[in-house]
């Protein structure tokens, strides 16, 4: 049986409880570390990741690209491109472009 310990939180410094209850959950799912973080640290980690922030971001603060204009090579169709076209190569639209197409 697991007892009690105290562990040092790697963000804040501050100890925090790792109960043994919580001990025989991380042996349950296969985790073999312990914790680094304490409670409200892994809490907002985890908050910090999800709107976006740090590592793995899900592009919340991405910055918007810059678009240009174009005209689709296969329907003639008005579009934007996230690239600057160079006239050299065709360009297409969202509906007319598919892997198919492409040849470069």
């Amino acid at each position: 049986m697991a007892q009690d310990k105290v562990l040092n939180c790697r963000d804040c410094g501050a100890d925090f409880e790792f109960t043994a209850q919580e001990q025989d959950f991380y042996a349950e799912k296969g985790f073999t570390n312990e914790p680094g973080r304490c409670p409200d640290c892994r809490k907002a980690r985890k908050q910090q990741q999800n709107s976006g922030g740090g590592f793995g971001s899900r592009g919340g603060n991405r910055v918007q690209r810059e678009m240009h204009p174009a005209t689709c090579a296969a329907c003639g169709t008005e579009t934007q491109v996230p690239f600057r076209p160079s006239g050299d190569r065709p360009v297409y639209c969202s509906n007319c472009y598919t892997p198919s197409n492409r040849r470069y």
